[in-house]
C-alpha cells in the first residue's frame, strides 16, 4: 500500500510518499480502507520534532491520526461494527490506503467520507477546551483564531449550549464566523478595543498561537480563564496549555449526535491527494483556514 511517513524531523521536505506493508487490526481495533484523512496541526508539529507528551514518535513515523473509511478487518473483542461499515475515527498513520483505528463511530447519514475525516480530532479538542475553560450557558467566550476546524466546532457547540461567542479572524472570514452564530471581529491593531465593544469576556481560547495570550488574560482578568492549544509558551504566562486528549469515543458519539441534529457542520476548505501531503501541511501551518483540510485517498 501507499502511505506518507518521515524518517527524520524537519520541514515538509522530509515527508516520504512510499510503499509500506499493510497494517492489521489488533484486539479492540478495526482496520479501514481509508477514503479520507484529516489534516491537523499536530501532524506537522510532530514532523518538526516538537515534544508533545501525548504523541510519542518512533522513527520512521507514519503521518496522520484522523480518518474516515470502510471497515475491512475487525479485531478480537470488537462488537457493534462489521466489515463493510462506513466509520470515522482516530488511529495511526492515516495518510495511507489502509489504517488501524482504535476509536471510531458510524458515519452519520448524509456525510461524505471527505467531510467525516475532518471531525474527530477537532471535535474532541473543542469539547475538551470548552470543558477545561469552564464557560457556562449565559456567559461569553472569546475565541482567538476562530475560523479553523477547532474554532468552527467551538463556535457551534458553544451556541448549542447557550454560550455567546466572540470570534476573531481575518477580514475574509468575518461573514463565515457570523454564519456560525459568533460576534465577529478582526485581529490586528486595536483588536482588544473592538472585542470590548462587543461585550464582557468571561473566558477565552487561543486556537492560533498568535502571541495574544497577555491580551486574553487582560480581557478575562484571570489567567485561569484562558486555555491555549497552540502556544507552547502559555504556561510561562500562567495559562494552561491543553494538549492531552480526552475520550475520543465519547467525542465521536457527541459529534455524530450534533451532526445528526443539524447543530454541527464543518466545511472542507481544500482537499489534497496523498502525494500532496507536504503541501497540505504547509497550508495547515500557514493558518487562515476556513473549516478543514483533508487528504482524499483512492483505494483499489
Amino acid at each position: 500500500m501507499k502511505r506518507v511517513s518521515f524518517a527524520e524531523f524537519g520541514g515538509p521536505e522530509v515527508l516520504r510518499f512510499e510503499d509500506a506493508e499493510e497494517p492489521h487490526a489488533g484486539p479492540g481495533e478495526v482496520r479501514v480502507a481509508v477514503r479520507a484523512a484529516g489534516v491537523n496541526p499536530v501532524d506537522w508539529r510532530l514532523r518538526e520534532g516538537q515534544v508533545l507528551g501525548a504523541h510519542p514518535v518512533e522513527l520512521p513515523f507514519g503521518v496522520g491520526q484522523d480518518a474516515a473509511g470502510v471497515v475491512d478487518e475487525v479485531g478480537e473483542g470488537v462488537e457493534g461494527v462489521k466489515v463493510g461499515d462506513a466509520v470515522f475515527g482516530e488511529g495511526a498513520s492515516t495518510y495511507a490506503e489502509f489504517a488501524v483505528l482504535w476509536a471510531w463511530a458510524r458515519m452519520p447519514e448524509g456525510l461524505t467520507f471527505e467531510e467525516a475525516a475532518g471531525y474527530p480530532s477537532v471535535v474532541e479538542t473543542a469539547l475538551r477546551v470548552l470543558r477545561e475553560v469552564g464557560v457556562e450557558s449565559g456567559q461569553t467566550l472569546l475565541v482567538s483564531g476562530a475560523s479553523g476546524g477547532v474554532g468552527s466546532a467551538v463556535l457551534q457547540i458553544a451556541r448549542d449550549r447557550g454560550i455567546t461567542v466572540i470570534g476573531t479572524a481575518g477580514a475574509a472570514n468575518q461573514d463565515y464566523l457570523r454564519g456560525l452564530g459568533a460576534l465577529a471581529t478582526t485581529y490586528g491593531d486595536g483588536w482588544v478595543g473592538r472585542v470590548r465593544e462587543l461585550g464582557k469576556v468571561d473566558a477565552a481560547l487561543d486556537l492560533a498561537g498568535a502571541g495574544v495570550i497577555p491580551e486574553l488574560v487582560e480581557l478575562t482578568g484571570d489567567p485561569r480563564k484562558v486555555i491555549s492549544i497552540a502556544d507552547l509558551g502559555a504556561p510561562d504566562l500562567g495559562v494552561r496549555f491543553s494538549g492531552v486528549a480526552g475520550s475520543m469515543p465519547d467525542a465521536l458519539t457527541e459529534a455524530a449526535d450534533l451532526i445528526a441534529r443539524g447543530r454541527l457542520h464543518i466545511p472542507v476548505e481544500k482537499s489534497y491527494t496523498l502525494a500532496e501531503a507536504a503541501q497540505a501541511q504547509i497550508d495547515s501551518q500557514a493558518g487562515h483556514t476556513r473549516g478543514r483540510r483533508v487528504i482524499v485517498v483512492s483505494v483499489g
